[in-house]
């Protein structure tokens, strides 16, 4: 691996609350959890106040998408069950979810990023990984050029890792959060990584985090000292010898710079359990959303697919997908919408359900379709 390799993880600090208190000032150090519903709408009131709806308040069966660090301080992380976190911090505030908002922003942070560090591997919505190795520049003033870039074109912070490669570079942007800036070597491994427990690692689970424990294993250290044949015997050959790599700080991954979507799909999980006949009109609606929005992902990404298909979740959380596929590839929202009731047409609905998705898979360029499907894009386009 050349001496000469600056990777940095890029990490927006809690994204999607951070981007509500830039819309909701007064909210700043206090607890704020996202992931209500309509319900969750702030109310303007006569004063020129508003009135914030409060965790305590919330009924139903919904998760946290996010939360301020204020929050996360009472127990109260992402994928939480609402009601649990309700429980830990009732007075919070609660605020529903506007994914518009934070892609818009998202772009924003990554054009201000790509304008110093072109080189970027986009992980999702609130986090990039950027080879900095032919960017000129001392590393630590690099790296605050880009947080102020950030900075300047959302009002929002970052923590940034840098390190010889991605493994170390991704653990690194979360030990200084928020607004966080570590840079390590090689070198460092000992004194910096070994340290930490073995969950840190991505793509050490919560399973293998226990399995190790039982094996007197947690932190890296332990596990940089491991027996190769212990790993073995409880991990299998592949996944030791990973374990092992991971340990020492190796990662030879380059930061790959562009990639085509496998699939695209849109989901939502219902406040209450829904049926398919008395709750048809409102299943229907959603239904009919759900393409719309999927058909317009498609187009903001020129991508059309010959695969559509649907997936549900049953009260008792049984989940069943079903799939067709198409004569022609489509990003057309009414075409999504018949090959998906088709197969809705295929599953049984006698027990309530809630979730419902749709996705299109079997991904194609629209740059690349016949013109006959362009124009039918374009139209669809200038619909939405």
């Amino acid at each position: 691996m050349p001496a000469a390799r600056r990777i940095a993880h890029l990490d927006m600090d809690a994204f999607y609350a951070s981007v509500e208190l830039l819309r909701y000032p007064e909210l700043r150090g206090r607890a704020v959890v996202i992931g209500g519903g309509a319900a969750a709408q702030p109310r303007q009131l006569a004063d020129g106040t508003r009135q914030f709806a409060l965790l305590r308040d919330y009924v139903g069966r919904g998760v946290v998408t996010t939360s301020t660090y204020e929050a996360r301080a009472l127990g109260v992380f992402s994928a939480m069950g609402m009601m649990k976190a309700a429980a830990l911090a009732p007075e919070a505030v609660l605020l529903p979810t506007d994914f518009d908002s934070y892609r818009r922003l998202s772009r924003q942070f990554k054009v201000a990023v790509a304008s110093i560090a072109p080189q970027i591997e986009d992980r999702g919505i609130d986090e990039i990984y950027l080879d900095l190795s032919e960017v000129a520049g001392e590393t630590r003033a690099l790296a605050q050029r880009i947080k102020q870039a950030v900075k300047e074109a959302t009002g929002l912070s970052c923590s940034i890792g840098i390190a010889p490669n991605k493994l170390l570079a991704k653990i690194c942007s979360d030990l200084e959060k928020p607004n966080g800036l570590t840079i390590v070597s090689h070198d460092d491994v000992p004194a910096r990584i070994w340290p930490l427990p073995v969950r840190k690692i991505n793509g050490i689970g919560p399973k293998a985090t226990e399995r190790l424990a039982t094996l007197g294993i947690e932190t890296v250290a332990q596990l940089a000292a491991a027996e190769a044949h212990l790993l073995q015997e409880h991990f299998g050959l592949n996944y030791a010898e990973w374990l092992r790599r991971v340990a020492h700080g190796l990662d030879e991954r380059p930061v790959v710079t562009s990639s085509e979507p496998k699939t695209i799909s849109r989901e939502t999980t219902f406040e209450r359990d829904l049926h398919a006949k008395q709750d048809r009109t409102a299943l229907s609606e959603i239904f009919t959303a759900l393409c719309t929005r999927l058909a317009a992902d498609l187009l903001r990404k020129r991508c059309i697919g010959r695969t559509v298909g649907i997936k549900l979740r049953y009260a008792d959380f049984r989940t069943v997908t079903r799939d067709v596929t198409l004569p022609h590839a489509t990003a057309d929202a009414a075409a999504i919408r018949r090959a998906a009731g088709e197969c809705l047409r295929r599953v049984p609905l006698e027990q309530r359900l809630r979730l419902l998705g749709v996705r299109v898979s079997a991904l194609s360029s629209m740059d690349e379709a016949p013109a006959q499907h362009a124009a039918v894009q374009g139209e669809l386009f200038a619909s939405l």
